[in-house]
Parts: C-alpha cells; structure tokens; sequence
C-alpha cells in the first residue's frame, strides 16, 4: 500500500476535519443571530455543514468515472452517523430523544431510505431520479422553515451559543475551501488504495472514504454532547442523513447519472434496517442506552465484515 496514499488520506481527513468544523461553528454563530433554534439549526445549517465532506467526494468520484466510491460514500457515511456515532456517543452518555425528532424527522428518513433502493433497481440513478430527491429535499427544508419560530412542545431549548462575529463570513468560506480540497484528495488517495490492496472500491467507499467524511458529524456529536445539546446532536444526524441521500445523491445525480452496481443494494437495505432500529431505540424510553449504543456499533462492524468478505 503506497505510503503516499496514505499520506493524502491524512491530509484530506484533517482539511476535511477543521474545514467542516469551521463551516458549522461559524454558520450556526450566523444562524443564532437570527433566532433560530438549536433543533433547525441542527436539522439544516449544521446537517447541510458536516454533509459538505460527502457532497464533494460523491461529485469528485463521479466526476472521475467513480461511481462505487460515490455511492458507497453516501450510503457508508449514512450507516457510519447512525452505527458509529451514534453508538458511541450514546455508550458516552445515554442520547435523549423525542416524538417530533423520532416521528415527524426520523419517519422522513426511513421513508427516504425506502425511496432510495426503489429508484436504483433498475441499475442507475438519473438526472430525473436526481431532480426527484432534490425536490423532496427542498420541500422538507420549506415545511422546516415554516416553523422555525415555534419549538415543537416536547423539545427543550438549550441555552444559545456564541454570538456571530464579522469573521464568521471567511471562516465560512475557508472552511469549505478546506472541504473542497479535502474531498478530492481522499478520492485520489482512496481510488490508489483500493487499487493496491486489491479491494474493492465499494468496500474503500464504506469504510475510509465514508469514515474520512462522518468525521465532522463525530466531532460535532461530541461537542453536543458534552454540552448536553441532544436536540442538536440527533438533529445533525437524522439532518445529515437527509442532506446525504436527498441533497449530495440527488445533486451528484443530476450532474452525472450514476450506475448502481448489485454490490450496492444490500448496503442501502441495510441502512433502511439501521434506521428502523435506531428509531425504536430512540422511542423505547425515549433515549439511546449505552447497551443500544454498543448494539448500533456492532452492527456496523458486521457490516463492514460483510463488505470486505464479499
């Protein structure tokens, strides 16, 4: 395995690490300012941050005739929130929940999570299958807005965060920068892996690509949840995940149809099933347990075995 690689995958996580931290920290600061709540801002100004990782390494891999990679990225980091950090988090401190993120958001992405195989059956997702989940994705976004000056009864807010200062708007900018460059050097770097090791590059897509990029949905779960941020830290998640399969597939789609290769369907079905079982984990008691948290984890691992036996 080419130590450059290596290397480059190095280099990519940490730009992709401090670049997305920056975009979240600095476009929640702005969001604040303007009176939104910590559970929207986690559903989208937070989701669509820590998502940016995935929406440049799908369209790069894409782009580059890469469409394992892209898609294994996606589906690999939705399994990732949900397995590792979830699970984590919660064997951490036990992750609080509530009807409206387990009903109204969490319902969302099961049913999206359904949608997505249903559309790739025939083998590719197209430009109209695209245009389809980016429709679906501004209509979530819009019933989202409609109610952001009102917490729904069963949320408590935490207390607000820092106030946005004039260099938030660089930092922005900076931080996607980093997000950029970040994103495609870990394709080149995975592509090279895969290549080397003679893996699949579904498999790479699943586990280093997909973990490179969940790492900013990690470091933001943390930070909410020594915090005791819950409603942030399930809503960057659940919004994430959204972001991941109706914004960075349906995006990606739109500029380039991908192929969906058979090794694909099993992973996306798993993921419906992590769903259905992250959600009834969240209503029995209205929590995470740390014993559901190391279940989430361990289904993970047997994912990943799965990939690489296969």
């Amino acid at each position: 395995m080419p130590l450059e690689a290596l290397g480059l995958v190095a280099i990519s996580v940490i730009l992709l690490w401090f670049g997305a931290d920056w975009v979240v920290d600095s476009a929640s600061a702005l969001a604040r300012k303007f009176g939104m709540s910590d559970l929207f801002i986690g559903l989208t100004i937070v989701a669509f941050g820590t998502s940016a990782p995935e929406f440049l390494v799908s369209g790069s891999a894409a782009f580059k005739g890469l469409p394992a990679i892209s898609l294994s990225n996606v589906v690999g980091s939705n399994i990732i929130n949900l397995g590792l950090v979830l699970g984590l988090m919660a064997l951490i401190r036990p992750v609080c929940g509530t009807r409206t993120v387990c009903y109204r958001d969490g319902g969302t992405l099961l049913a999206v999570c359904v949608l997505v195989p249903l559309l790739a059956m025939n083998g590719h997702v197209g430009r109209l299958e695209g245009f389809l989940l980016l429709a679906l994705l501004v209509g979530y976004l819009t019933f989202l807005w409609s109610r952001r000056g009102s917490l729904p009864p069963d949320v408590t807010e935490a207390p607000t965060g820092r106030e946005a200062v004039w260099q938030d708007w660089p930092k922005l900018l900076l931080g996607f920068v980093g997000v950029s460059v970040g994103g495609d050097l870990l394709v080149d770097a995975a592509r090279t892996i895969a290549l080397s090791a003679g893996v699949s590059e579904w498999f790479i897509g699943m586990t280093i690509v997909a973990g490179g990029t969940s790492l900013p949905e990690l470091v933001t779960c943390l930070a909410a949840s020594v915090r005791g941020r819950n409603d942030m830290l399930l809503g960057n998640l659940v919004g994430s995940n959204l972001f991941n399969y109706l914004g960075v597939l349906g995006i990606t789609a739109v500029l380039r149809p991908l192929t969906v290769g058979p090794e694909a369907i099993p992973g996306m079905i798993f993921l419906i099933g992590m769903v259905a079982v992250t959600l009834f984990f969240i209503r029995t008691g209205w929590r995470v347990s740390r014993l559901e948290g190391a279940i989430l984890v361990l289904l993970t691992l047997i994912r990943w075995g799965m990939d690489f036996s296969g």
